[in-house]
Formats: structure tokens, C-alpha cells, sequence
């Protein structure tokens, strides 16, 4: 029968330990903050695959509705908007620039529905195969962005929650106490709820 030593008692300790960490959360907190990083990253990969349609899209339209200018324009502009901003990793922890953001895109999607209001007083346009293939993608990349939001929302929520319960409060104040409570999406306008109105 071996008998315990002090070197082998600690490691013995030292081994149980480290066991208890693994299974107690303690990577629960990273491994949550890069989920946020990665949901974000879907947003803004959807918000781009849209930016990418708008230019075919607009020149399709102009092509058969050009008296609306107006509309094209605004388009245009709200696209290059959101194009000029400076976004990377980083507006996850930065409120103010995350809203600015969710604010420019907001504005790019209400010019993409006027857009559309227009495009129905255009028969051949609304027939236009090359119109069609666009409108069916960008219907698609709207659905990609609200589900990229969704589970943007999701990621943040999950991340928040487990900073501020136990045990992963008392690991945020020992080891993660530079990671902050983070904000969410919002909607930009006080009227998100309601579905725009078209009349014609």
C-alpha cells in the first residue's frame, strides 16, 4: 500500500481542481462573447449580400420607370450610406455606433420599399425576368436578415444572462471583468411594429 506523499497529495488536489473548472462554466463567458462576434458577423454578411443587389436592381428599374429619379436617388444614396460606414468587430461593444448602424440600414430599407411602391406602376417592369430574379433574391436576403438579427438577438441574450447569474457573475469579476453587458438590436423607428402602408 503506497502511502500518500505531500507532492502527490497536492496533485491530486491540483488535479480534482482543474476537474471542478472544467465542468463549473469557467469558459462559458468567452465561448458566449465569440457567439455574439459570430452572429454579428451573419448580420453584417446579410446587410452586405443585400448592398450587393441594389445596384442591378436599381439599374434594372431605371431602365423601364426613369421619370422616378426621386425614388432611384434615394436608393442610391441611402446604399452608399451604409456602405461608407466603418464597420467591423468592434461595434458590438460600441452602443452608439451599433445604433447609427441599425439606423442607416434602417433608412435603406425604407427607400428599398418605396422602390417597390414604384415598381407597381410598371407592368412590364413587375414581368421583367432580370427584375423578377432580383426581387426574389433581395425577398430572400430581407428573410436572412431578420432571422441574422434573431439569432444576433438571441446570442447577446444568452451572453448577457450568463454575466449576470451565478456562477458566471463571479467568473466575469475574477477573470472577465473587461467584458462588457452588451446591447442588443432594436428597432430604429418608433413604428417597426406596423407594416409600412402603401397606396396607390
Amino acid at each position: 500500500m503506497s502511502i500518500l506523499t505531500p507532492n502527490r497529495f497536492s496533485a491530486l488536489i491540483l488535479m480534482a481542481w482543474l476537474t471542478l473548472l472544467t465542468g463549473c462554466g469557467i469558459n462559458t463567458i468567452p465561448t458566449l462573447d465569440e457567439e455574439v462576434k459570430a452572429a454579428w458577423s451573419q448580420v453584417e454578411n446579410q446587410y452586405q449580400r443585400r448592398a450587393d443587389l441594389i445596384p442591378n436592381l436599381v439599374e434594372t428599374v431605371k431602365g423601364y420607370a426613369a421619370q422616378e429619379r426621386e425614388t432611384l436617388t434615394a436608393v442610391t444614396e441611402a446604399r452608399a450610406k451604409v456602405g461608407s460606414m466603418q464597420v467591423d468587430q468592434s461595434i458590438v461593444d460600441n452602443p452608439e455606433a451599433l445604433q447609427q448602424f441599425e439606423q442607416a440600414q434602417a433608412q435603406l430599407s425604407g427607400a428599398l420599399q418605396r422602390l417597390m411602391v414604384v415598381v407597381e406602376r410598371y407592368p412590364d417592369l413587375k414581368s421583367n425576368q432580370n427584375f423578377l430574379a432580383l426581387q426574389s433574391q433581395l425577398e430572400g436576403t430581407e428573410n436572412r436578415i431578420a432571422v441574422a438579427r434573431r439569432d444576433f438577438i438571441q446570442a447577446v441574450n444568452r451572453y448577457n444572462t450568463e454575466i449576470r447569474t451565478f456562477p458566471g457573475r463571479i467568473w466575469h469579476g475574477i477573470l472577465y471583468s473587461d467584458l462588457d453587458i452588451r446591447e442588443t438590436y432594436e428597432a430604429t423607428t418608433s413604428n417597426a411594429s406596423e407594416a409600412p402602408q402603401v397606396n396607390f
